[in-house]
Order: structure tokens, then C-alpha cells, then sequence
């Protein structure tokens, strides 16, 4: 029988005249991993406060079993500023004792790229004072981690982690013996590390077991149940569950919940976008030509990011894009951002950008735009535009868009100077898409974003006819919202993953073994022994890239049109297995495409 580490017994927490959490009853035992969501505002990090009693509620009580090891991971960190990396996280131990320490090592390569920490001036003699906020951030969570404790308590422990290291960090989690409690809005991190989830919603705690597909599906069910009207049915939590059973069956390594359940939850919900009819929009929005570079070199002072790249952004095109830090993503979207405002006056260091002259284009930076603090948040929306066309027959007024990023008709009157940072991120946002862009950059547009914001802007990009980049560290927005993966992995190149997320891990696993051998990767075979390319043949090698990255979406369409046609027809076994023949033979087709694309993308 697991051991109990926390009781909480009738606890409430009350803000001025609002009831935060009212009279909430949970207890956390061993073994247990659970995820806690809701929206911003609801009490997630007042409930793990109290949990941890950093902060005592107003009425009922929290116990903690004897001698328990408690760690939290807070939004701010208490590390000594004076102090170097090495005081804070190894301690007093020699450099013998934790470097012979593989839980040390895992961690320290975990978070940051190696054992001599990387990127930090001095290694882990530099001195914490002048560091940046995210980089405080890994060290306290570093530092937890090399302890050994009974439960662990994050809040928010993704923030300013890249997809190497949330990966990492999931691993590291699910091999820990502690309990663990966690609020954070990475859906994918939630269904790698949680058994259990608890969703705060106006002062109540409800309690769902499984990761969060899981909690999608049972949510769903309980609104199913719940509803007097179709029309309430079809929410979006259905939405995602589809996008969750359909899209990524395998997102979750252990499927708890009933297959033939959740099926007939979703039988009528399409799928979330209608590809072909968005490309139609797109290119009659758009043209041709979006963005076409040839032969581009891109840096950031002396540091060359990428060097004789050609490539397009076609209309309609909606692609992610991820690599390590420094490796030049944001630089990349600066670069075609420049081009496109000034009409393609200002040029990269090196080649050509070439803009379509209808580009209407809306970035998305990491940084939050300063906005009149007295502006009440629909004026800051209307200043833009009254009315916003977002495609398919789908308008909407300022007020309405409001609503949909969580803005209550109450909170739309709100001075923008009382707003906090990720509500100004959602305004950002808004106003962006109430300018009716064509052409989206989006960079790191989860930040401070709620899982609920999250679905809400999903469903209206599901929609959105336009080309579109995505830079996120959040796996699950990357694959949700876009349709081909590119990597830049930090040697001046920009690769297409034809297997996403998954193959850029893996790729970036093996760069880093080579790396630890001290042996460069190995290159295939046939290509040891082959000349050097001309410029011509370069050429040539990309201009196919295109061509069977193109061939490859023509692909995606039909074989989502043929699942299509076998669900119509799934009572006819004979038509099924007929249809079932020709995905066999496209995914056959696929193959052969991705292997020569792999081919070529070694000369290119």
C-alpha cells in the first residue's frame, strides 16, 4: 500500500471578493505523478503553494507525513546571485566525486549540453549574478534534481527549455523513484510524465486518472454526458480528442482509456483541416510565389547561421521549425521579416530573398510589443480593425476574438497596463490576426499561454488560410498546428524531417554520441568515396528536394482522402480492403520519396 506524503483536508484561498480555491480535499502518495492544468488565474500555483506550504490558506489544513523530502521548483528562484554555478549545484563535492556520480553527469548533459556546460562563460565557475533568467532557471533545476527527494514540486518546469532538453527531462522523471506534482501547459510533457491530472476551474479541483489524453477523453465524456444539446457536444476538447486519436495515435506509450469509447465519441468530428480546400484559399490569396530564396547566407554578427540555402515557402505552407539554440531559427524568420517589410529592399548577407508581391505579413515575435497602458484591451483590438475575416466564411468582431483568447467581456475593459505578461502575449496575438495577415511567423507563440488559450488559437489556425512558421519548444503545438517539420541542427544547414519531431531527436542523438567519441558523424557510404559537388550539381539536388516535397504532400492529401473513404465505407470489407490496397501502395510511394530525398539532401 503506497505511503501517503500530503493530505489537504477543506482547504480554501480567498483574493479580495474572488474564492480561488474553495474547499478543496486531495492528498499526494507515493509513486504518484500528477499533472496539474486549468486556466490562468484559476489557483494552479496557489493549490502547489499551499501544497508545499510556501503560502498557508485561509481556512482548513495541509499535513506532511514525517520526514519528508520536499523540493519545489517556483516561478522565481532563491539562488545566491554572488554565488558560481558549481556552489549552487554540486555543492562541496571534489570533481572525482561527481564525476563518477552518473545521476551528476545525466543531469548536468540533460540540461545543459555537457559536463563543462556550454554556452556558459566560465563553465561551473561562472557566477550566477549577471546570467539570464532562463539560464537561473536550469541551474535551480538542476540543482533539485541532483538531490534526492520524496516528492518534487514544479511549476512550469519546461520554460526556456528546447526540445532536447523537455525530452530529456521527461525521461529523467519517469526513471525517478519521487513522487511528483507539476503544473505546466506542455500537453506532450503531461501525457510523457503524469499518471494523474487535476484541472482547476472555479475553485474546484477535479480529478482524472491517465495522462492528458486521457483527461482529454474523460473530460469529453463528462460533457457528453452532461449536455442538453448537440450543439454543446461538439466542443472543442472533441476537437483535440480527434486531432489525439487520429492524428498521434501513439502519443501516449500506455492508452488507458476505452479505444471504442473515445472512437464513438469523435465518428462525425472531422479532421482538423481541410488541407486541399486551405491551399485552393491560400493560393488565391497569395499567388505563386511567397517566399523563394536562393543561395542565401544568414548571421548574427560574426557567426554564420546558415550558408547557400534554397529554399521556398510556398501558399498554404504551414511548417515548423526547430533546432538547438543559437542555431538560427529566429535569425531565419528576422531575415525573411526584413525582406518582406521592406519590399525586398534589405537583403540577407549573402543571395537572394525574393517576396510574392502579395505578402501580407504578421510576426510574431518573442518579445512583447509595448502598448499605451491606459488602452482598454478592446480598444487596443479595435485600433486595429472592427471586423476580421478568418477564412471559410468565418468573421468575427473585435469583441467576439476577445472572447476567444479569454478575454470575458468584463476583462475587455481593463486598462493594458494592469494585464500580466501572458496576458499581453494574447493580445499581441490578436491583434496580429485582427490585422488579416496572409503570411504567419509565429515565434514561441506558447509562451505564458493556458492549455484552454492554446486549443482556442488551434481551432482558429485550423481555419487560417495562409502560409505560416512556427519556432515552439512545445511538441505538441508543432505538430498539432503544422504539416512538414525542418531542422536546423546548428551546421549551417536547414534539413526537412519527413518523420518530424521524432527524427530530429534522433538525429541530434547521434550527433551528440559522434561528438562524445570525438568522431565526426559518419557519411553514407557512397558518399565517402564521391568528388565534391559542383555548384551545379547542388543546384540540381535542391530543385528535386522541392519536387518530392511537393510529390510528398500530394501524398498526405490522398492518403487522408482514403482514410476518409474507408471510414464512409467501413461496413463494406470488400471496398475496405480495396482502399486499404491503395494506402499500402502510396505508403510504398512515400517510401521511395524519403529515402531519395535523404539522398539528396546529403548534396544539397
Amino acid at each position: 500500500m503506497a505511503v501517503n506524503l500530503v493530505n489537504v483536508e477543506n482547504v480554501s484561498k480567498v483574493y479580495g471578493t474572488r474564492a480561488l480555491l474553495d474547499g478543496i480535499s486531495l492528498g499526494v502518495s507515493e509513486g504518484d505523478r500528477i499533472g496539474v492544468v486549468g486556466r490562468n488565474g484559476d489557483g494552479k500555483t496557489t493549490l502547489i503553494r499551499m501544497l508545499a506550504k510556501l503560502e498557508d490558506a485561509d481556512t482548513g489544513r495541509v499535513t506532511h507525513s514525517g520526514g519528508l523530502r520536499l523540493a519545489v521548483l517556483t516561478q522565481h528562484d532563491s539562488l545566491d546571485p554572488e554565488a558560481t554555478v558549481r556552489h549552487e549545484v554540486i555543492g562541496d563535492l571534489a570533481d572525482h566525486e561527481w564525476a563518477g556520480n552518473a545521476k551528476i553527469r545525466d543531469v548536468l548533459t540533460g540540461l545543459f549540453g555537457g559536463l563543462d556546460l556550454p554556452g556558459f562563460p566560465k563553465g561551473l565557475d561562472t557566477v550566477i549574478g549577471p546570467l539570464s533568467g532562463g539560464e537561473r532557471r536550469r541551474i535551480a533545476l538542476a540543482k533539485l534534481l541532483i538531490a534526492e527527494q520524496d516528492l518534487i514540486v514544479l511549476d512550469e518546469p519546461t520554460n526556456h527549455l528546447d526540445v532536447e532538453g523537455i525530452a530529456w527531462l521527461a525521461r529523467h522523471l519517469r526513471e525517478r523513484r519521487s513522487a511528483l506534482v507539476c503544473v505546466t501547459h506542455d500537453r506532450w510533457f503531461l501525457d510523457q510524465v503524469c499518471t494523474r491530472m487535476w484541472d482547476v476551474q472555479r475553485g474546484v479541483v477535479h480529478e482524472y486518472e491517465g495522462g492528458y489524453s486521457d483527461y482529454v477523453f474523460a473530460r469529453a465524456e463528462r460533457e457528453r454526458i452532461a449536455a442538453t444539446e448537440e450543439v454543446k457536444r461538439q466542443n472543442l476538447v472533441r476537437k483535440e480528442l480527434a486531432w489525439l486519436r487520429r492524428g498521434a495515435p501513439a502519443r501516449t506509450s500506455k492508452p488507458r482509456f476505452r479505444v471504442e469509447a473515445a472512437n464513438e465519441l469523435i465518428k462525425d468530428v472531422p479532421p482538423p483541416r481541410d488541407s486541399s480546400e486551405l491551399m485552393k484559399f491560400a493560393s488565391s490569396r497569395l499567388g505563386k510565389t511567397v517566399f523563394d530564396l536562393e543561395d542565401v547566407t544568414v548571421q548574427a554578427g560574426p557567426k554564420i547561421l546558415l550558408k547557400h540555402l534554397t529554399w521556398q515557402l510556398g501558399p498554404g505552407d504551414r511548417v515548423g521549425l526547430v533546432g538547438v539554440n543559437g542555431a538560427g531559427k529566429t535569425s531565419l524568420l528576422r531575415a525573411l521579416a526584413e525582406a518582406a517589410y521592406s519590399e525586398g529592399e534589405r537583403q540577407p548577407t549573402g543571395g537572394r530573398i525574393r517576396v510574392g508581391k502579395t505578402v501580407k505579413l504578421a510576426y510574431l515575435s518573442q518579445e512583447v510589443a509595448e502598448l499605451d497602458p491606459t488602452w482598454r484591451v478592446l480598444e487596443a483590438v479595435q485600433r486595429v480593425r472592427e471586423r476580421v475575416d478568418l477564412g471559410k466564411g468565418r468573421e468575427m468582431t473585435a469583441g467576439q476574438l476577445c472572447e476567444t483568447f479569454g478575454f470575458t467581456k468584463e476583462k475587455q475593459w481593463t486598462p493594458v497596463g494592469d494585464l500580466s505578461g501572458g496576458e499581453r502575449r494574447r493580445l499581441q496575438l490578436l491583434r496580429l490576426l485582427m490585422d488579416e495577415p496572409n503570411v504567419l511567423f509565429l515565434d514561441e507563440p506558447t509562451n505564458d499561454l493556458d492549455i484552454e488559450t492554446l486549443t482556442q488559437l488551434e481551432d482558429l489556425l485550423d481555419g487560417w488560410p495562409g502560409s505560416m512558421i512556427v519556432i515552439s519548444h512545445d511538441r505538441f503545438f508543432i505538430e498539432r498546428t503544422t504539416d512538414r517539420v525542418f531542422a536546423l541542427l546548428g551546421d549551417g544547414t536547414l534539413r526537412m524531417l519527413p518523420r518530424g519531431i521524432d527524427e530530429y531527436l534522433e538525429r541530434r542523438r547521434r550527433m551528440e554520441e559522434a561528438a562524445a567519441a570525438a568522431v565526426p558523424v559518419p557519411a553514407p557510404a557512397a558518399d565517402k568515396a564521391a568528388p565534391e559537388k559542383s555548384a551545379a550539381d547542388q543546384r540540381a539536388a535542391k530543385k528535386e528536394l522541392q519536387k518530392i516535397e511537393r510529390q510528398l504532400d500530394k501524398i498526405s492529401e490522398k492518403e487522408a482522402a482514403l482514410h476518409a473513404r474507408i471510414a464512409e465505407n467501413a461496413t463494406d470489407f470488400a471496398k475496405v480492403a480495396e482502399l486499404d490496397a491503395e494506402l499500402r501502395e502510396l505508403a510504398g510511394q512515400r517510401e521511395e520519396l524519403e529515402l531519395r530525398w535523404l539522398e539528396l539532401a546529403e548534396d544539397a
